[in-house]
């Protein structure tokens, strides 16, 4: 709300902007006496009326410009050809302004368009996540570095199954429409393949299949794939990510692999395959998953962003609330602007003493009904 009043004043403002500029220098023209020396400086008002004002607002400050123009033109005795000049350039800037309003208005509708249809891909490629599922409390933050498109190369999905609960977060290699459509494929893969294999292992070779057969050489996705099948289990396939970090009792531990392996889409070049790491996961217990947006993060000073630092400064029982401070401090970090697309994925298994353990789903439909939550 507060936002949409800044933006209505601004645009008020800048509205008003062009009016005041042509009045001022009437005013000008007016005390001085110059004759028609200030005079073309009134076109400054509908050029710049192009930039924030419709074709009809800008005709309307052309009109005063060329109404000022002549009644100070009358009034200072100036020759009439040299009036009529004045005024013909006057006129010629307004209607060319008006022109430039017009297709600047349409560019802006064109861009709204694009928007929305970013936002829907957006909402079919990232799926908003509930704040529960199964027995987790679950938040989510991603942001596009490319803020007029939306969406981005980072990718993430959880999903309850009949094996528990399964997530994916990763990154893949480049930026734009390839890398959006590289993302799809892995989420499409992950989806169909969480529900169908019972070990994760398996999961993790499907997507590698699928993307050995549809990308190119020289591209990958760096990911981290985790379940949880049992109680007091947690299971991390890492392939080339950076490393996830648990947090327990408010100590903040990165989840190094035990065995580093490739990124997806490589495993053909490198010859190794990735290995199950097991996780004592017990109750109170956290684990954020995050893409190198957000460690790579540099402020003025180049510094980068001390993501396992902040996290236990911000540390809750409401991973909302967590990233949620975590986020504003990353942008404050940056500066407002962020250079490469950000994800952070934030799991909580709730304690007794919350009062919102809920029971994990014991098969197919009602993994699907908690996913349509």
């Amino acid at each position: 709300m507060k936002r949409h009043l800044r933006r209505l004043t601004a645009a008020r403002l800048a509205a008003v902007v062009p009016v005041l500029i042509v009045c001022a220098v009437a005013l000008v023209a007016l005390i001085g006496g110059a004759g028609l020396s200030w005079l073309p400086v009134l076109a400054v008002g509908p050029a710049l009326a192009a930039a924030t004002s419709r074709p009809r607002g800008v005709l309307r400050i052309g009109i005063l410009a060329v109404a000022l123009g002549a009644a100070l033109g009358a009034r200072g005795g100036a020759p009439g050809r040299e009036q009529a000049i004045v005024l013909s350039s006057l006129g010629a800037v307004t209607l060319a302004s008006a022109l430039a309003s017009a297709l600047r208005v349409r560019r802006e509708r064109v861009l709204a368009a694009v928007r929305s249809v970013a936002e829907a891909a957006q909402h079919a490629l990232l799926k908003p996540v509930p704040a529960t599922v199964g027995e987790f409390q679950v938040a989510v933050r991603y942001s596009a570095a490319a803020a007029e498109a939306r969406i981005g190369g980072d990718l993430y999905a959880l999903v309850p199954t009949e094996y528990g609960v399964r997530m994916i977060v990763g990154d893949v290699r480049g930026k734009g429409l390839p890398a959006v459509g590289t993302a799809a494929l892995v989420l499409g893969v992950f989806r169909e393949a969480a529900y169908d294999e019972p070990d994760l292992l398996d999961v993790v070779g499907r997507i590698e299949r699928s993307l050995a057969r549809n990308l190119g050489a020289d591209d990958f996705v760096t990911a981290v794939v985790a379940g949880y099948p049992e109680s007091g289990r947690m299971e991390v396939v890492n392939c080339g990510h950076a490393p996830p970090l648990l947090v327990r009792d408010s100590t903040v531990l990165p989840v190094e692999p035990t065995h580093p392996a490739p990124p997806l889409g490589l495993r053909a070049l490198s010859g190794e395959t990735p290995t199950l790491q097991v996780l004592p996961f017990a109750d109170g217990d956290q684990l954020l998953l995050y893409t190198d947006g957000v460690t790579e993060a540099r402020n003025h000073g180049r510094e980068f962003y001390p993501l396992a630092e902040r996290v236990a400064h911000h540390v809750s029982d409401e991973p909302s609330r967590t990233l949620a401070g975590l986020h504003d401090e990353l942008l404050a970090h940056v500066g407002g602007r962020l250079h490469d697309d950000a994800a952070l994925l934030l799991l909580r298994k709730p304690t007794a003493a919350d009062g919102q353990v809920c029971a994990q789903p014991k098969g197919p439909n009602a993994a699907v009904e908690d996913a349509r939550l």
